[in-house]
């Protein structure tokens, strides 16, 4: 019987699909169209899986839909209601977008689809999706479940249990009260785009001191021992306007209005981003401790926009509530169209479940995989300069770029599904190269050079550089760097302040050390991760050193690259050393020029 999972409209489309409970494809519509977060109708995304699949619409037995869009507008026109007539200009502006697409998904969907699909369509809640996409691919039989996001429907926060094929979710906590809108304020009043620049608030969140802390604790949200909190709406401005904070807002703040987008961020906003992290933290591990409470359950599954917040996974993960976590690698919306699917198969049509060791998430590589045979012609068309390896001498190859201080795109396999670069779609990097980061940064991929990189680790010798006792496969919890490999010279950072810090190597792998000794690590195995860990183990046996950079693929306000024309393009337009595209070796210094380049340069601002 086969599935598919949508989610569309609201953020970050994507498709799922899923053949009798396996999850055989799942893809953004971002990664097709080349627009970041794309929410419209994943028309690419929903043909990608198809093709993976070989399956024709026709075939398909159901539909489902991650969300129910009646009930979201329902809480949609008592928002603007409770708050008329200040909300009345985000009513005139939402309400075409509603009547004319929102109201009529069964109508998006059947156009979609060319009007081929026969069988029912179903439709789940947001948090049902989100519940269903963290447990049912977990390696659990019974596990906790939290969901948190920004708001779907009503709901914004809501704790379960999975056991078997059937999700109860018990507890919820309901808009306007939202940790996700609260992260995602502070996330606008620091200057970056709600939605999308959470991840740099929390990025930026070591550089600063948590000095905002009671301020937020006393005036914006008042949380309780269970993890349930009320949030003070006369500080926020997202019920009824389209903004998300108001002047009673900034008055808390030193009366500092939001940053302007690329101004100068100041040791002030380091400071508030620390001062929300550490919010964020509180309240995720109360929310914790109460399902770890109310379910007595050894396993915790997690998903939601905010189960992206590494930082806080990791702290949960110290903390030893529960014996293992799986937090779903594609958490935010766009896991949401994996929930659907499988909440479908398993607890809509009662389906048996037999959960995997490791987990069903096949590693995350569910999306499309092109061939040395796609792949030459365009290379052909291009004159691009470039030599074959074997599947043996590939990984080598690839070891020994690294180690001689080359940049390398790697493009091989199937694309990841979710928002992180996994090791097919990748940047990669040597680790001990103290100044790696601000060159990648900022040659390749031109964004901000205070955002760190992250680590891919062998497996089995994670214990050695990280103090992270859980497995970490889809680079989904934080955990320090062991003092054993920290410099002795890194005592001079507690000197200096806010990007100051940077310019301190802080341990033997510097490029991958954060300024508070972390790191957002993913350990790799040969199971999982295939031809990467053979990469990695090939760099450990030449260096000493299991350790990586992994980036993604793609430079910044652009989707990670999915076809290997976007890959050989950004290699062209950055500097980048090397590119790999499946088992073809490129060579920067080989290739000839790719028009466009510096204009290309020219628009992200650099000489």
């Amino acid at each position: 019987m086969n599935i598919l999972g949508i989610s569309a409209f609201y953020h970050d489309s994507a498709a799922c699909l899923v053949r009798d409970g396996e999850i055989i494809a799942a893809a953004q519509e971002e990664r097709f169209t080349r627009k970041k977060h794309d929410h419209q109708f994943p028309i690419n995304a929903i043909r990608s899986c198809l093709q993976i699949g070989e399956v024709d619409v026709s075939q398909l037995d159901y539909v489902a839909y991650y969300d129910k869009p009646l009930l979201t507008f329902d809480r949609l026109l008592e928002t603007w209601l409770a708050f008329a007539p200040q909300g009345f200009s985000a009513f005139t502006k939402a309400l075409p977008l509603w009547l004319h697409q929102k109201l009529r998904i069964p109508k998006e969907i059947d156009e979609g689809l060319e009007n081929k699909f026969p069988g029912p369509l179903v439709f789940t809640r947001h948090h049902q999706s989100h519940a269903a996409s963290a447990f049912f691919p977990s390696p659990y039989d019974e596990a906790a479940i939290l969901t948190i996001d920004g708001v779907g429907e009503w709901s914004t926060t809501a704790m379960g249990l999975g056991r078997g094929n059937k999700i109860k979710i018990f507890k919820e906590i309901q808009f306007p009260h939202s940790l996700g809108l609260l992260y995602s304020a502070f996330t606008y009043y620091t200057g970056f785009k709600v939605n999308s620049g959470e991840y740099k608030v929390m990025g930026l969140a070591p550089y600063g001191t948590p000095r905002f802390y009671d301020t937020i604790m006393k005036n914006l949200i008042d949380l309780k021992e269970d993890g349930s909190f009320f949030m003070d709406m006369k500080y926020f401005n997202y019920c009824q306007g389209l903004t998300m904070v108001n002047q009673r807002f900034c008055e808390l703040f030193e009366g500092k209005s939001p940053r302007k987008p690329e101004s100068p961020v100041t040791q002030f906003h380091m400071d508030v981003a620390a001062s929300i992290q550490k919010v964020c933290d509180e309240v995720m591990l109360k929310l914790a401790r109460q399902v770890k409470k109310e379910t007595g359950a050894k396993y915790l599954t997690m998903a939601g926009g905010c189960a992206l917040n590494c930082v806080s996974n990791g702290l949960i993960a110290r903390e030893k509530l529960f014996e293992d976590i799986f937090v779903q690698p594609a958490a935010g919306d766009a896991g949401g169209a994996l929930g659907a699917a499988l909440f479908c198969w398993h607890d809509y049509l009662e389906n048996p479940r037999r959960p995997k060791q490791g987990d069903s998430q096949k590693g995350s590589y569910l999306g499309p995989r092109y061939s040395n045979d796609d792949i030459e012609p365009y290379l052909k068309k291009s004159n691009a300069k470039y030599t074959p390896y074997s599947n043996e001498e590939l990984p080598v190859k690839v070891a020994a770029m690294i180690e001689s201080g080359k940049v390398v795109g790697f493009f091989h396999g199937r694309m990841e599904f979710g928002p992180r670069a996994l090791g097919t779609r990748s940047i990669l990097g040597d680790a001990r190269n103290p100044h790696m980061q601000s060159q990648m940064n900022l040659k390749i991929k031109f964004r901000e050079s205070f955002r760190p990189f992250a680590p891919s680790v062998l497996n089995e010798e994670s214990s050695k550089y990280f103090d992270l006792e859980l497995e970490s496969p889809y680079m989904l919890m934080v955990g320090p760097v062991r003092e054993s490999i920290r410099t002795a010279n890194a005592k001079e950072m507690d000197k200096l302040f806010g990007i100051e810090k940077l310019n301190v190597p802080r341990s033997k792998i510097p490029a991958v050390t954060h300024v508070d000794y972390s790191a957002r690590v993913q350990t790799v195995t040969p199971e999982r991760n295939g031809v990467f860990y053979e990469v990695i183990k090939n760099f450990r046996d030449k260096t000493g050193c299991p350790v990586i950079i992994n980036t993604s693929f793609n430079i910044r306000g652009e989707p990670i690259v999915c076809r290997p024309e976007e890959a050989y393009k950004c290699f062209m337009y950055t500097e980048m050393d090397a590119l790999v595209l499946e088992n073809f070796v490129l060579l920067k210094e080989e290739q000839p020029p790719l028009p466009g380049a510096d204009e290309y340069k020219k628009a992200f601002k650099l000489d």
